[in-house]
Formats: structure tokens, sequence, C-alpha cells
């Protein structure tokens, strides 16, 4: 691989906000009488459009909408966000590539305001040359935000890297003609990025032996 741009998702493969998603997952699920969902299972049903997962872990939106879960949730999820933790060697992983010349970009299906109040929480906004989000709180897709960026700086997609934990990102490097990571600890468990015939990895410092 002859990679210049490498470009990370943001929750779940450099934040770790596991925990705090399947909690307020269920803390939603419990407020309009829907039973919970393990750990586990979350992982196996957890996707993109956020509206499709929601529809998998039950909610019914009789009574209710989309939009109003997304709004509950993001109220509680941002500020509690400040108090997660970044994966184990992340910081250490963008001096690394940073000092070997890579261009690191980050793209998240957050709203752009929340993602940029997060990043400067972590102290990592300064690795990152461009930081790209959503303009709502209702994490469809990152899909024209990533070929926009490759557009408009005139970049060939096989210099570029995606860092991702999810199908998701799968998708958006295939169509994008990029390649991608997997990172195993995020939102989807190994099982189902495996299945995509990517490269998976269990930590962040291993992808150090791919570049």
């Amino acid at each position: 691989m002859n990679i210049k741009y490498i470009i990370f998702d943001f929750n779940g493969t450099i934040i770790d906000d596991v925990d705090l998603c399947v909690e307020l997952l269920n803390k939603l699920l419990i407020s309009k009488n829907h039973p919970e969902q393990n750990h586990e299972n979350y992982k196996k049903i957890f996707t993109f459009p956020i509206i499709e997962y929601y529809k998998e872990a039950g909610f019914t939106f009789e009574g209710y909408t989309f939009e109003e879960l997304s709004k509950d949730f993001i109220e509680e999820y941002q500020p509690r966000s400040y108090k997660c933790s970044l994966y184990p060697g992340m910081e250490e992983m963008f001096k690394y590539l940073k000092k070997c010349g890579y261009h690191l970009i980050l793209i998240s299906a957050s709203k752009r305001d929340n993602l940029i109040m997060q990043t400067d929480n972590f102290k990592i906004t300064k690795y990152f040359e461009e930081i790209m989000g959503l303009d709502n709180i209702h994490a469809a897709s990152k899909l024209e935000l990533a070929r926009d960026f490759i557009s408009r700086n005139k970049i060939n997609p096989e210099e570029v890297l995606f860092i991702g934990d999810t199908l998701h990102d799968e998708e958006i490097a295939s169509k994008l003609g990029a390649h991608i990571i997997l990172v195993s600890y995020g939102h989807q468990d190994r099982d189902r990025l495996e299945k995509t015939n990517r490269p998976v990895i269990d930590s962040i410092e291993e992808l150090k032996s791919y570049l």
C-alpha cells in the first residue's frame, strides 16, 4: 500500500464509548417499555444508519419518533462522553503517524460541532488536518463527507487508508476504492467484521505492521 492519507473514524475507533452507548440505549429502551439489550447483542445489531439499529434494538416508534430518541440520547451522551477514555496507545499512534509523514483526517457520523468539542476535550484536535462531521445529530452516513474530501483535494483513493470499527466504514472504503483496516474493539463484533475479508486488528499498535 502506498498510503499518504489515513482517515480515522472516531466513536469506537479512537474513543472507548461502547459501554456508555449500551447504557444509554438501555435507558431509552426502558423509558419506552422495551426489553434491554446486553453488551454482546449490542455489538451484533449495531449498524448505520442509526435508525436501523434502533429498530433492531426493539424500538417500535409508536408514540415517539426517531428524532426524539436521537435528541434524548445526545443530550446525555455528549457531556458524559468527555469522561470516556481514548483506546490504549491512540495518542502515541497519532504522534508516530505524523512523524512518518502521513496526513491524518478524522471523520464521524456525529454532528461536527459535538465532534470538535470531543476532540478538544481529549486534546487530539491538533493531530488532524481536517475534521469532518455531519450537520445534524441523526448519524446517517459518512460516505458523502469522505467522497467530498477526496474529490475536493484531488486525492487518489488508492493512497487513502480508512481505520474504522463498523461495516459502514468498510462500505465507504469499498465505494471509494480506498483501503481499510477494521478494529475489533469497537461497536461491532469481530465475527461481523471478518466477513468483509478485510484486515481486522485487536489494538491500534498492530497498525504499524500494515504500513
